[in-house]
C-alpha cells in the first residue's frame, strides 16, 4: 500500500512491470486528473462545485504586469513533480503583498519552469471528506473538523476531531470521485467560510495525514482497503464515534510558534497559548506519542530536534 504521492505515482507509472501485484489505486491518468490542482478546479467549475477564483500561470515570467488582489494563495499545480533528475517538492503559500510574491519566486526556482495558480484566499477553516471507493462505487465515508492547522491560516491538521459527514460536502466529494470512476482511498479537502459556504481546495489521491483519527473513531481504512482490493466479503461500517480528537503535538507546537510570530494582538496570543497548554485527557489522543507504542514518538522527536539544529 503506497502511502505518499511519490511512491504511489511512481508505482502507477510502472504498473505494467508489476503484473501480479495489487496496487489499490485508479490508473495513473485518473490519479493525475485529480492530483493536478488546476485540472481539478476546472472539473469543479464544469460540475457546479464551488471553488475559489484562480488564474493559471505557466511560469513565473507570466507574472509580469499582472495585477493581483491580496491576500491570495500561490499554489503549484502539482505537490510533487517528477523530473529526469528526481522529484521536486512544492509548497503552497499565503501572499499578503507584492514582496511576498517576489520572495517566493526567488526562493523557489521551480516556479520559473512549472505551472502554478494564483488563487483567491478563502477565510475560514478546513474540512475534509475521506472516502473509500471500489471500481467507481463508494464504500464508506468519514469526516473530521480541523480545530488547529499548520500554518494557522490554513494547512495540515495538527488538532482534529471526528465529525458527522456533512451532506453537502459528501455530495460534492461524490460528484468529483464518481465522474472519474475512482478506485481506492481519497481525501476531498474543502475550505468552509465563517458563513458556512464550502469551497473545493484539492483531492489527496492517497492516505491522508490524519488517518489515525478515522481508525480511532472506528473506521479502519487500511483494513477495509485490503479487504476491498482482495474481494474479501465484509460489511463496511455504517457509523463511527463522533467527537474523538487527534493531536499531532510537534506540528501543533510549530503552529503555535508561527502564530506567535504573526501580527496578532497580545490577547489573541495569550488565548492561543492557553488553548495549546489546556489538556483534554478524555477526548484527545496523540498521533505518534502513545504509551502502548512509544517508538514512533521517540523517533519523531529525535528527527524534529535534529532538523531544528540543522536548520539553525
Amino acid at each position: 500500500m503506497p502511502i505518499t504521492e511519490i511512491t504511489s505515482q511512481l508505482l502507477l507509472l510502472h504498473r505494467e512491470q508489476l503484473p501480479d501485484v495489487h496496487i489499490p489505486f485508479a490508473s495513473y491518468d485518473t490519479v493525475m486528473s485529480l492530483a493536478d490542482k488546476y485540472r481539478l478546479l476546472e472539473q469543479a467549475k464544469t460540475s457546479g462545485i464551488p471553488a475559489p477564483e484562480f488564474k493559471l500561470f505557466r511560469s513565473s515570467a507570466e507574472l509580469a504586469n499582472t495585477k493581483l488582489s491580496f491576500p491570495c494563495i500561490l499554489k503549484p499545480c502539482l505537490s510533487r513533480i517528477y523530473t529526469t533528475k528526481g522529484w521536486l517538492s512544492t509548497t503552497v503559500k499565503l501572499l499578503h503583498c507584492e514582496k511576498d510574491l517576489h520572495d517566493e519566486v526567488i526562493a523557489n526556482p521551480y516556479l520559473a519552469s512549472y505551472p502554478f495558480m494564483i488563487q483567491e484566499f478563502i477565510p475560514g477553516s478546513g474540512a475534509g471528506v475521506f472516502c473509500l471507493y471500489h471500481k467507481g462505487k463508494a464504500i464508506t465515508f468519514f469526516a473530521h473538523k480541523r480545530l488547529r492547522e499548520k500554518p494557522p491560516q490554513g494547512g495540515v491538521s495538527v488538532l482534529s476531531e471526528s465529525a458527522a459527514v456533512d451532506p453537502t460536502l459528501k455530495n460534492y466529494a461524490q460528484k468529483i470521485l464518481d465522474q472519474v470512476g475512482w478506485h481506492g482511498v481519497a481525501m476531498v479537502e474543502f475550505r468552509v467560510t465563517p458563513e458556512g459556504k464550502p469551497y473545493l481546495m484539492e483531492v489527496n489521491t492517497r492516505f491522508w495525514g490524519s488517518l489515525q483519527l478515522a481508525i480511532d473513531a472506528g473506521i479502519d481504512f487500511p483494513a477495509l482497503l485490503v479487504q476491498s482490493e482482495l474481494n474479501i466479503p465484509t460489511a463496511p461500517p455504517t457509523n463511527y464515534t463522533v467527537g474523538i480528537r487527534l493531536r499531532w503535538l510537534l506540528g501543533d507546537l510549530d503552529s503555535l510558534y508561527i502564530f506567535l510570530k504573526g501580527p496578532y494582538s497580545p490577547i489573541q496570543k495569550l488565548a492561543k497559548i492557553l488553548a495549546f497548554f489546556t489538556p483534554s485527557f478524555t477526548k484527545t489522543r496523540h498521533e505518534t506519542n502513545r504509551l502502548n507504542d512509544i517508538g514512533p514518538g521517540i523517533y519523531e522527536f529525535k528527527s524534529y530536534i535534529r532538523q531544528l539544529f540543522n536548520h539553525n
